[in-house]
């Protein structure tokens, strides 16, 4: 998979997104509605990915400052035919290597209980529950989860 760093509102991100909005409906009824402003996927604050294979855009994934050295990850999302193919994963490590290597200490994330693969994703990978926060702070099916990420070393000097 070839993963690149796309603005929020470039044409596949936006193709993804819709995806992953009607995802939602799905299994929940209605969208996502959490205020996202694309600006805080943009270089220092956050970073958004869209990965390909074959040239298909089929994954999502992305993260966004909360300060205090923690970040949010969002729109972490697989077309139905990338899905089975390990593709969540390796965008999950490109989503923590590049926070990491942006100062970022810990990664936080909102997800739901409609959304078994999700859940088993994250915490196979780590991730354990925090304290609720955000939109669906209060949310009976959401499930908040983080992980302490490590910071690149720095070379020392010889």
């Amino acid at each position: 998979m070839r993963i690149e760093a796309l603005p929020y509102d470039h044409p596949h991100s936006q193709l993804l997104i819709d995806e992953v909005q009607q995802e939602y409906v799905v299994r929940y009824g209605t969208p996502d509605e959490t205020p996202v402003d694309p600006a805080d996927f943009l270089p220092p604050k956050g970073r958004f990915f869209v990965g390909y294979l074959d040239d298909r855009p089929l994954v999502t994934g992305a993260w966004r400052d909360h300060g205090h050295g923690t970040a949010e990850i969002k729109r972490m999302y697989v077309s139905p035919d990338g899905r089975g193919k390990g593709l969540a994963r390796r965008m999950l490590a490109e989503i923590e290597r590049t926070a990491a290597e942006a100062g970022i200490q810990n990664l936080i994330l909102e997800t739901g209980l409609m959304q078994p693969e999700a859940v088993a994703l994250y915490k196979s990978s780590g991730y354990t529950p925090v304290p609720a926060f955000g939109y669906y702070a209060g949310h009976e099916h959401s499930v908040h989860l983080g992980k302490e990420i490590a910071c690149p070393s720095t070379p020392s000097a010889t």
